[in-house]
């Protein structure tokens, strides 16, 4: 083994590592830990105890291990980081997500922020100007986002990571450029609650945060979960338990107001769900009448398919009318008009090809025929 390699080591290292004839004990003792974990009834307290126990013993196995030898302990810790992605990789499915009740609170969460993403502003949360900056704001959003494309708790942790390094990063800025007064957590956390509700409003799928928290907590590595790291995700666990018990006296917000607002997000996503359903019984282009609206001139400036409206409920929309929520209709509504178009377009083509071929030989045909006919006579 190179220990005065400079190149840090990588997942595939510790793969290409166990796949040595010489690591067989080692992989026996992960695959039969694999196995016996995944036939276990789900309890996330006992599942927990179980993966940190392992991870100990292994490694020892691993300081011990030939393969290892004089190794320095960014080598081992590095085999622990790709031993851990592995072994979690694949009880991914067993272990996030486990419970009925995490499955629940998720859903909760969720549907909370969708209604808070409708009518909550930064300075309902007492978010000084000088921090309202939007390009950092969607660069931290983008960051949580990232947290279900992966499965192993490290990976999901370095996406909390990131965020609140570029919130962190935000605060300092403003330090130093706009002489503001940093009171730490006061605005750290304000600002991250409403980047995390901005980003799980902002996802297709529900970001599911008390789920990753859950895992990120139970397993990973404990020794890890210190120092920066530990400071970033008690932040977040922080913000997430504000959203779970935000009500109006939680903000900057009049009581009424803030009923109002939840009211007024429950109505608009009935009505969303309505559109929804009416479009899934949208009659076909049989029951369709075209609609053509001219100007004084008699110029066609408007051409409609009445009856199919309900399919393009954005015809009429200014952009100002426009919400968050109205992406995903959207998108939907975007990819149905490219889909008809680009077929159209393809029938078409094929429609002139066909032509071309079926009248070619009759603009040929009638000259010789004439001129054969001059000649006879």
């Amino acid at each position: 083994m190179d220990s005065n390699s400079s190149q840090p080591l990588t997942f595939y290292d510790f793969l290409d590592r166990m796949r040595n004839p010489a690591s067989l004990d080692l992989v026996r003792a992960i695959k039969s830990f694999i196995v016996s974990f995944s036939f276990c009834a789900a309890n996330p307290e006992n599942d927990s105890k179980k993966l940190q126990d392992f991870l100990v013993t292994m490694e020892d196995a691993i300081r011990d291990h030939p393969l290892w030898v004089g190794a320095t302990e960014e080598e081992i810790d590095s085999a622990m980081e790709g031993l851990e992605k592995y072994v979690m990789t694949k009880l991914f499915s067993r272990t996030f997500a486990s419970s009925p009740e995490d499955t629940k609170v998720d859903q909760e969460i969720s549907e909370k922020i969708s209604l808070l993403q409708n009518f909550l502003r930064p300075e309902h949360l007492d978010i000084p100007a000088v921090l309202r900056n939007e390009a950092s704001w969607l660069l931290a959003e983008k960051e949580l986002q990232k947290i279900n494309a992966f499965k192993a708790p490290r990976e999901k942790l370095l996406c909390i990571l990131n965020c609140c390094r570029v919130v962190n990063n935000l605060l300092l800025n403003a330090a130093m450029s706009e002489n503001h007064f940093l009171a730490g957590a006061d605005d750290f956390l304000p600002v991250l609650i409403y980047i995390t509700i901005k980003a799980s409003s902002h996802c297709a799928n529900p970001p599911q945060l008390h789920s990753n928290l859950k895992f990120i907590q139970l397993f990973r590595r404990q020794e890890k979960l210190v120092s920066e790291v530990a400071y970033y995700f008690t932040n977040l666990v922080s913000a997430k338990s504000f959203i779970v018990d935000l009500e109006a006296k939680s903000l900057s917000m009049d009581a009424v107001e803030f009923q109002e607002g939840m009211e007024a997000a429950r109505e608009a996503h009935k009505a969303a769900g309505v559109e929804a359903s009416a479009r899934q019984m949208d009659p076909g282009p049989s029951r369709k009448m075209l609609f053509r609206e001219t100007d004084s001139k008699g110029i066609l400036v408007n051409e409609l398919m009445v009856g199919g409206l309900s399919k393009y409920p954005f015809m009429e929309a200014e952009s100002g009318e426009l919400t968050v929520g109205d992406v995903e209709t959207l998108l939907a509504t975007y990819k149905d008009v490219v889909l008809k178009y680009t077929t159209l377009c393809r029938a078409l083509k094929r429609l002139s090809i066909s032509n071309s071929k079926t009248e070619s030989p009759v603009l040929l045909v009638p000259p010789q025929q004439s001129q054969g006919k001059g000649k006879g006579k």
